[in-house]
């Protein structure tokens, strides 16, 4: 089986009719990926909301926002008001504080991770399932459009099958940006490698367990972790790797995060450029060869992570909102899925290793 690599399509769906945003937080990441991302889709942003309500005020008048709530209990009745889509961007141990409050059979996207245990995650899909909400979680990298298009290569058959997916990241990520990271008992493997352990969940489905070593470094002794070491086991035939080091501090050039998929027939390796020499970036990269002798190939890619895969679980919510019946990729049951993993990281973490015996 073959693809034409022309037709690859990494749009979004859109819903038949766009419904308003009301925003509950106002942080780097909205600043940054989901203003950009929705202004770019074309979605109207109703109404915002934050604890600090100067922040808030700022934010709406930098980004057009007709209205800048002081409390919540205003952000949700603006929400109902324009029956619009609520956008959770709070720390994850809130979520389940807030999701209570919205009407049900809202319709709400949460920012990841889904809380910061299995436990608070267990807690956000019951509340989903019981009001009822419509809700996805923003795991947005499975939505990339570097992603969506390996994913339609790897599902044609054009790389024959997979037996190997490896995501490397060797860098320097200044944590410092992210005070509120300092006081995570959960860090690296909640707040970042859970993108890969997605990703790779959306390539392969559900491992049967992993084995991890997620730790400290000797330069960022503040936070709980910043390297992590993960295998999903897939069997005897598959294997699937996730590699990070976040204090790789010896010049941008040597910097390295690619997510790299090999098959009997073709292989794809992606340099995902906004990891490298942040908060600068670098350039992304598709990369591809085949088994047609005529080597390694690139493969032009419009979109990037940031803010372009921040499209897709908002629109790809909405239209789960017009029609039941819709596969959501981001969808709050299969985001549970990838908490599960998550969680068996830090309980394989946690074990002793195996002694070697001498």
């Amino acid at each position: 089986m073959t693809i034409e690599f022309s037709a690859i399509n990494t749009t979004p769906e859109m819903p038949r009719v766009k419904r308003d945003i009301v925003i509950i937080g106002a942080g780097g990441i909205v600043t940054d990926s989901h203003l950009p991302a929705y202004r770019e889709a074309g979605f109207k942003v109703q109404a915002i909301y934050d604890i600090n309500a100067a922040k808030a005020q700022a934010v709406a008048s930098a980004w057009d926002i007709p209205h800048a709530c002081s409390t919540l209990p205003e952000l949700i009745q603006h929400g109902i008001a324009h029956q619009a889509v609520f956008d959770i961007a709070v720390p994850a141990s809130e979520i389940k504080n807030i999701l209570p409050l919205l009407p049900a059979h809202s319709g709400v996207l949460i920012q990841k991770p889904m809380g910061e245990s299995i436990e608070e995650a267990r807690k956000i899909l019951a509340i989903c399932q019981q009001k009822p909400l419509i809700a996805g979680i923003n795991f947005q990298l499975r939505r990339a459009p570097f992603m969506i298009a390996a994913k339609q290569i790897v599902d044609s058959g054009a790389l024959g099958d997979i037996h190997d997916v490896e995501m490397r990241v060797v860098c320097h990520t200044p944590w410092n940006l992210w005070s509120f990271l300092n006081d995570k008992e959960r860090m690296e493997v909640n707040y970042h490698s859970i993108h890969y352990i997605d990703a790779i969940r959306f390539f392969l489905g559900d491992p049967q367990a992993v084995y991890c070593k997620t730790m400290k470094h000797p330069k960022m002794m503040e936070l709980a972790q910043t390297r992590s070491s993960i295998i999903m086991d897939y069997g005897d035939v598959i294997r699937a790797n996730i590699h990070t080091n976040h204090g790789h501090d010896y010049a941008s050039d040597k910097q390295e995060c690619f997510f790299k998929i090999e098959g009997t027939r073709g292989a794809i390796k992606i340099q995902i450029g906004v990891i490298l020499n942040y908060p600068n970036g670098s350039v992304d990269k598709f990369e591809y060869v085949l088994d047609d002798g005529l080597g390694w190939r690139s493969l032009e890619i419009k979109g990037s992570w940031f803010p372009q895969a921040f499209i897709g679980p908002m629109s790809g919510l909405q239209k789960k909102m017009e029609d039941p019946a819709y596969h959501y990729l981001n969808s709050v049951d299969d985001a549970w899925r990838t908490m599960c993993v998550v969680e068996a990281c830090y309980q394989s973490t946690a074990k002793a290793a195996t002694d070697v015996q001498y």
